[in-house]
């Protein structure tokens, strides 16, 4: 393997070797605890901007395969791992990880000390990093490290979500759906008059896309839901254009506070149509609530997070990618109730509106990779288009 590097702004340097592509690459340096998965890990749109360490010590040995992506492609800025295996041996595998980054630009570097990094992670917090094959100088890259741009210095949701208005289908997005201004609107009462959805579907979703994974589509279609997918800057205007049953607020990449426009759109819609919103998704409900958020201090990415339900005093194993919470003290005399807890720091996990059918969850309930404990949101969300439907 090339010599390769990985140095944190604090001068925190580690030495490895190189695998997948070359170059150098900036970004926030993070760990995730899943044992499987990282080929959905990879291609996770909310990992933009990061370089992700995974904790479990052999990587790669299954290789990766055309069915497993959850998007077009990987978004993480670098691959941290402590033993890389070259063999992959899986009936499913079609090639080596390695390959996989290599021809989508991405570094991987292993022989890590992956423990001993995610426990300064862990002490000191996620840190900016910059990983690099090309300037192995440990003070040249520890400069550029701090000289970095950080996650809440750059709207990264701009750079995964979609351009356009696109059905999801059974293989995946189908045709493109004009926007809002060139659809013939059939105005009643200011608003968008209702038609049935097509016969294959009972209900009709606009899920907006600030970082989405194939799986949620393939929740939501799985009950029938036809899912139109938009941009995240969206108006309110054009997601109403499609005469949802339901709006879908979808994962994403960045600090919440940054997408000014997404806040906007979110509180026009509030009482518009039943929402459900996850992980990005959940903070920028929080937002159009009237509430703020936080930066933790390492996140929480994994696909082993324990969380308590309020409503019901079950535990729910969850899979989780964010840096960001919801800040609850915010949330007073806001009429919205708190439905979840993490288990491991307390912090907020699930909101839900108290007079609208629009709720809300910090983890990501399709999973993939990850338990299927929370797969009965799904069902809840279509039990509220059930309920507003009747109304």
């Amino acid at each position: 393997m090339k010599p390769a590097i990985l140095a944190l702004e604090d001068g925190t340097v580690f030495h490895g070797g190189a695998f997948g592509a070359e170059g150098e690459r900036c970004g926030e340096v993070v760990f995730n605890t899943s044992m499987t998965g990282y080929q959905e890990i990879l291609t996770d749109p909310s990992y933009k901007g990061q370089i992700v360490t995974m904790t479990y010590p052999l990587i790669g040995n299954y290789g990766v395969n055309e069915e497993d992506l959850e998007s077009e492609g990987p978004w993480v800025e670098g691959f941290v791992v402590r033993e890389y295996s070259e063999a992959p041996s899986n009936w499913r595998a079609t090639r080596p990880l390695a390959d996989f980054l290599q021809e989508h630009g991405i570094i991987g570097i292993a022989g890590v000390d992956t423990r001993r990094l995610t426990k300064h992670l862990r002490t000191y917090g996620a840190k900016k990093g910059v990983i690099s094959t090309e300037d192995l100088d440990a003070e040249s890259v520890v400069q550029k490290a701090i000289d970095s741009p950080g996650i809440s210095d750059v709207d990264l949701v701009k750079l995964v979500t979609r351009a356009d208005h696109r059905r999801w289908g059974s293989e995946g997005f189908a045709d493109a759906v004009p926007a809002a201004r060139q659809l013939p609107l059939e105005l009643a009462n200011g608003a968008p008059s209702r038609r049935p959805a097509p016969p294959e579907y009972t209900f009709r979703v606009v899920a907006i896309d600030y970082g989405i994974k194939y799986n949620i589509l393939r929740k939501l279609t799985d009950r029938g839901c036809q899912v139109i997918v938009v941009p995240a800057n969206v108006t309110a205007a054009e997601v109403l254009s499609h005469d949802p049953d339901g709006i879908f607020l979808s994962n994403g990449p960045v600090d919440p506070e940054l997408l000014d426009y997404a806040i906007k759109t979110i509180r026009e819609l509030l009482d518009k149509r039943p929402i459900f919103g996850i992980c990005l998704g959940h903070q920028l409900l929080g937002w159009a609530y009237g509430g703020t958020t936080y930066k933790l201090k390492f996140g929480h990415r994994g696909a082993n997070q324990p969380v308590k339900n309020l409503e019901t005093g079950r535990i729910e194993i969850t899979a989780q990618n964010h840096g960001f919470a919801v800040d609850l003290e915010s949330l007073k005399g806001k009429p919205v109730n708190e439905t979840h807890i993490n288990l491991n720091d307390g912090t907020n996990e699930g909101l839900r509106h108290l007079e609208l059918p629009v709720f809300s969850v910090q983890y990501h309930p399709e999973a993939s990779p990850g338990p299927h404990d929370a797969d009965y949101l799904f069902d809840e969300f279509v039990h509220n288009m059930e309920r507003y439907e009747g109304t």
